[in-house]
């Protein structure tokens, strides 16, 4: 029968638009893809972009000196408008960085009397705003000062106005009470105390400690107590002291004192070690940010750095890694920085190296002075976004050059996300994932090692919890159920799916995770008592008389193991206490923990395999199920008519041939499970810890990107590794897909011709 003309067009018309649309629809999803995954590299492109150093404001100084090296030390301030030097007359001059090209002189105050000069400014690395200086005149005596910046508005104008400080107050410190000169010292200090280790003319170490009565201001009062060190040594080139006012290195010649501080009678050498070869010497010492690891340059143009570590015998400083810093030139200075593990190194020459201590890379290298120039001080921005650098060329003249310094992202390197990074206070190099702490001096720890591994664990469990229950069950209802009883068993199980997963973990970690740890025997024994009762189940039908058989409906008899399950379940739960008590001593979690050894959390793997299983079943019982069911009839008629029995056509027959689909289902399934959320979220303690231990949890990428990016700075380290943690999940979601379509194109080439 021909169809009318206008009923033709009418279809012609609605298959080209179904055809137009499924064609746009299926481009759109491709082009969201894409666009995805470009953003995703958009956000994680800077953390991998190297280092940059451009020079932005040059200040010549007008005073012309003698003398080699005037300008004993420079500071920047936190906005990069002010830069300041201290020379050797003792003045300290501040000057407008605000046009790049500007000289102007804001500020001089001169700090020591018309008939002194200094000898030496000494940086207080250990200050955590990195102010505070120690001044040494040429009679030895000490005064610390600071450089300090207010800020003033006009209208919407803002203005920085420079001043100088003195937290300890004008007069010079009484660092000895012999009072010798000082050769050199080093200080921390925190609200009520200061505390200095000093070298005196005569050989002397001293301790000495400033008490304020209230906090420290420059007109606050104080008492000094001293205590004296014994110390052999004739020299002393650098002294340290921790933030926390607790141990003081002190340098002299090859080897490194430390000290303890805390005690109030006297101060025992807590070790001493040398941390060069014989045929080295040291150059240049400094204490990283958080004053944990001390740095340490050679004359072969090598930094080492050192902490402490435990071993057997006690708690002692260990050289942790190296930097090769020059191959030609000794390392003359080391510059910190103040909140995060990077550091600079000079040479004689001014060639300049900027490291990063725990990703173990060279940032950026280069030489920042001119060629007829030398470098004299070098300093920091507050923020680590510029370095001022003094200069003096042989003619005398002099120069102070801001660099802006564009390291945003130190910390990121493949070896620090993916290799095992040694971390300070750490016994060993292990991956660590703590990308927050509550103090300043934390140093983040970005390895995706123990949350990729999580990622996979909780996969596992899932995935050995649901498989044998969803294939099973898949194949049970589609090639041995009843029609009608199938009818009201698949839509069931497939209602199970639009479950939503924060109940199943609200569930997992409020009710199931504690009724688990009271009734961990119940478990085990359930894994024996529900397949054995199934089994007993089986075998007494199968042992029926058929009179007896033919009076239940076919159809219903699946039903009869329901009750039988449960009692199985029950029974398993009533033995419980009495298993317990025989045979763990009353408690099979203490018995897990204590006698076994094993770290035992109520918030586990295993609670997390249970929920997140139900999770998935639906999924591969669903597709598996359709596979199975779509077997075309004459492939099993054909089978069945040959003699086989209904197994034999089931294991050689259906499952060969619905295995593409069978396939599908399990990594439908997988990739569920990588990509869930919020049950682990709920269900785990959420450590990020590498174990296979059953007993504990994980952490997964999923459940750390929705922990941790609503805390997050946008553009920090921080956020743009969780982007990145999103795109390993995005990868590791494409190949597990791209793998099963590639496993089922081939699974359906080999069995489509049955």
């Amino acid at each position: 029968m021909t169809l009318p003309l206008a009923s033709n067009r009418s279809r012609q018309l609605k298959n080209s638009i179904a055809r137009w649309g499924i064609t746009v629809g299926g481009i759109s999803v491709l082009f969201t893809l894409v666009l995805i995954f470009m953003y995703l590299l958009y956000v994680i492109k800077p953390i991998f972009e190297s280092a940059t150093v451009e020079p932005v404001a040059i200040t010549p100084v007008s005073n012309t000196y003698k003398t080699a090296k005037q300008i004993l030390s420079t500071g920047v301030d936190e906005l990069k408008e002010i830069i300041y030097q201290i020379d050797q007359a003792g003045n300290f001059n501040f000057y407008s960085t605000k046009n790049k090209t500007a000289n102007k002189l804001l500020l001089s105050q001169q700090l020591i009397g018309k008939n002194k000069n200094l000898i030496k400014v000494i940086d207080v690395q250990s200050d955590s705003a990195n102010k505070n200086k120690i001044l040494i005149d040429n009679q030895g005596q000490v005064t610390v000062v600071a450089a300090n910046f207010n800020s003033t508005f006009v209208g919407d104008e803002r203005t920085v106005n420079p001043s100088v400080v003195y937290p300890l107050g004008e007069s010079v410190l009484p660092l000895d009470d012999q009072e010798q000169s000082i050769v050199t010292a080093g200080m921390a200090m925190d609200d009520e105390r200061a505390i200095f280790i000093s070298f005196t003319q005569d050989h002397r170490l001293i301790k000495t400690t400033l008490t304020a009565e209230d906090d420290f201001s420059e007109d606050s009062e104080f008492e000094a107590s001293y205590q004296e060190i014994e110390f052999t040594q004739k020299d002393v080139e650098n002294i340290l002291i921790s933030p926390d006012l607790m141990i003081a290195f002190v340098q002299s010649g090859k080897d490194i004192f430390v000290y303890e501080l805390d005690d109030e009678e006297n101060v025992p050498l807590k070790e001493r070690f040398t941390p060069v070869n014989t045929k080295d010497n040291i150059t240049a010492v400094a204490l990283l940010s958080g004053g944990s690891s001390l740095l340490i340059g050679n004359d072969k143009g090598v930094v080492s750095q050192w902490f402490e570590v435990n071993t057997k015998q006690g708690r002692v400083f260990k050289e942790i890694r190296t930097f090769n810093a020059s191959s030609t030139e000794i390392i003359s200075q080391i510059y910190t920085e103040q909140f995060r593990k990077s550091f600079i190194t000079l040479t004689p020459a001014g060639e300049m190296s900027l490291f990063y201590t725990t990703s173990e890379a060279m940032l950026w290298k280069g030489s920042l002075n001119s060629a007829d120039a030398q470098i004299t001080s070098l300093a920091i921005a507050p923020r680590a976004d510029g370095i001022v650098v003094s200069e003096l060329t042989k003619e005398g003249k002099q120069s102070l050059t801001l660099y802006d310094v564009h390291n945003e992202h130190p910390e990121v390197t493949w070896h620090a996300l993916w290799q095992e990074v040694w971390y300070e206070g750490y016994p060993e190099p292990a991956y660590v994932w703590q990308s927050t702490s509550g103090t300043d001096d934390f140093e983040g720890k970005f390895s995706l090692v123990p949350i990729a591994f999580g990622t996979v664990k909780a996969a596992l469990y899932a995935m050995i919890f649901a498989l044998p229950i969803a294939l099973f069950s898949a194949v049970y209802t589609a090639y041995f159920m009843t029609p009608a009883l199938r009818k009201k068993v698949k839509p069931t199980i497939e209602m199970m799916e639009a479950l939503p997963t924060v109940i199943l973990g609200f569930l997992a970690g409020l009710w199931l995770a504690p009724l688990v740890e009271k009734y961990l025997p119940a478990l085990f024994l359930m894994m024996i008592f529900l397949p054995l009762a199934t089994f007993l189940t089986a075998f007494a039908w199968y042992k029926l008389p058929k009179n007896l058989k033919v009076k239940l409906p076919e159809h219903l008899a699946p039903i009869i193991l329901i009750p039988i399950l449960i009692f199985a379940g029950y029974l398993a739960i009533w033995l419980s206490p009495l298993i317990e008590n025989a045979f763990f001593g009353g408690d099979m979690r203490s018995f897990i923990s204590n006698d076994l050894g094993i770290n035992f959390d109520q918030r586990n793997a295993l609670v997390v395999g249970i929920a997140m299983g139900f999770a998935v079943i639906p999924t591969i019982f669903s597709m598996a199920e359709d596979a199975i069911f779509s077997v075309p009839s004459h492939l099993t008629s054909g089978s069945l008519a040959l003699g086989a029995t209904p197994w034999q056509t089931l294991t050689k027959v259906v499952l060969l041939t619905a295995s593409p689909g069978i396939f599908s289902a399990i990594m439908m399934g997988l990739g569920r499970a990588v990509g869930e959320t919020m049950i682990v979220l709920m269900a785990t303690g959420n450590t990020p810890i590498m174990d296979w231990n059953i007993f504990e949890g994980m952490r997964t990428l999923a459940a750390n990107i929705a922990v941790e990016m609503p805390e997050s700075e946008v553009g920090s380290s921080h956020y743009r590794i969780l982007f990145l943690a999103a795109f390993v999940l995005f990868i590791f979601t494409f190949i597990f897909n791209t793998v099963a379509e590639f496993v089922r194109q081939r699974l359906r080439d080999k069995y489509s011709s049955m």
